[in-house]
């Protein structure tokens, strides 16, 4: 049960938005609004804008959360507010990654897994959080029992959507609005908690880094052919691919200018097909290097004695060039923010670039988040 206390703060922080109507799909949405990233209307009112939302306007500053996943909780994290209330999976929050930050964790037991079978409504009830960072049309596409009156519901009764699908473009009903930069919706997210100068900060950071990252790489002709895919499993006998797309989940793979071996075939993105391949047609592609997801919660030492193991004991598989060269490698998370982006970019450059100089200073990122600019 709301107490009174809440009710009163949910009045305050309640939403207008100023687009016509997010509706069931892309395609009918209208916006209202400019790009502009915030304006301030007096008092302690101000609104963020950004698609596929449109014009949000908060009264005061959100305390309470509830993000999609991993990629806004951890710029959250990032902006030194507290963890969200809930995120789609907590198992693909992988908050070990904090481990390398001083004085930066995350406890992943107190925050809410949304997803069970669908997403019940009723979670963001009893959640009462002050912003849902999540994209509307994610609920609406992917789940056939959300309809745009639960959206509406739960902004009138709880508190608005704020959020884009941002870590793949592989969505067809994406299309219709555009889709973000990791920076780009960081600096939303730090509108929207009015922690711009944290982001401001990172972003002077994530320039070095950048710089860093650059310097190491090698001519195009020395970088390899890369394959992304889910394993699903530590004995798999197919694979989902991921093609290295613009979405955020693939960042640190176009920085460091890899080769898509899978883009160079005729196989298609897991997200647009949901389509698998098999060590045959692996083998006929041969890629460079094999980067498996679905294995971030392991170690390094669990992974090889795990799924590489299984492959080098694998009729079919001991033939690819990866195996035979040792050249496996965990391949990133699904979901990743600015911290995060910044530790699996280092681990990356050290796999498939044998990179062992230090890219970013770690304390300085606890400095920021602490706010220490």
């Amino acid at each position: 049960m709301t107490d009174q206390r809440s009710l009163t703060r949910r009045n305050a922080l309640r939403a207008t938005v100023a687009a016509a109507g997010i509706g069931s799909v892309a395609g009918c949405m209208t916006y209202g609004g400019t790009d502009d990233d915030s304006s301030d209307d007096g008092d302690n009112s101000y609104s963020v804008t950004m698609e596929p939302v449109g014009t949000v306007e908060f009264n005061e500053v959100p305390e309470t959360w509830v993000a999609n996943n991993g990629s806004w909780a951890d710029m959250g994290i990032a902006l030194g507010v507290e963890p969200p209330e809930g995120v789609w999976l907590p198992s693909r929050y992988h908050t070990q990654y904090y481990d390398d930050i001083p004085d930066v964790s995350v406890d992943i037991e107190e925050i809410t897994r949304l997803s069970d079978d669908g997403v019940d409504p009723e979670k963001f009830i009893e959640l009462d959080g002050d912003v849902h960072v999540i994209d509307p049309n994610f609920l609406m596409n992917r789940f056939k029992s959300w309809e745009q009156s639960d959206i509406d519901d739960i902004e009138e009764t709880v508190a608005p959507f704020f959020g884009n699908s941002i870590f793949s473009t592989g969505y067809e009903w994406h299309e219709d609005y555009r889709y973000l930069s990791l920076y780009e919706a960081f600096g939303k997210l730090a509108e929207v908690f009015q922690r711009v100068d944290r982001y401001e900060a990172f972003v002077d950071l994530h320039d070095e880094f950048q710089s860093s990252v650059e310097e190491i790489v090698p001519p195009e002709s020395e970088r390899p052919a890369v394959a992304t895919m889910w394993a699903g499993g530590n004995e798999p006998d197919a694979f989902s691919p991921y093609l290295i797309s613009e979405g955020t989940s693939f960042k640190q793979w176009r920085d460091l200018g890899v080769r898509d071996a899978l883009a160079e075939t005729d196989v298609q993105d897991f997200h647009s097909t949901r389509g698998q391949v098999d060590y045959e047609t692996l083998l006929e592609i041969d890629p460079d290097v094999l980067l498996f997801r679905g294995h971030e919660g392991q170690t390094q030492e669990e992974f090889q004695n795990t799924i590489v193991a299984y492959m080098e004991d694998h009729n079919v598989a001991s033939e690819l060039t990866a195996i035979q060269n040792n050249d496996v490698y965990r391949g990133g998370p699904l979901y990743q923010g600015p911290i995060t982006n910044l530790v699996v970019t280092e681990r990356a450059a050290r796999q498939v670039y044998d990179v062992d100089a230090e890219l970013f200073d770690p304390q300085r990122v606890a400095d920021i988040v602490a706010g220490d600019l």
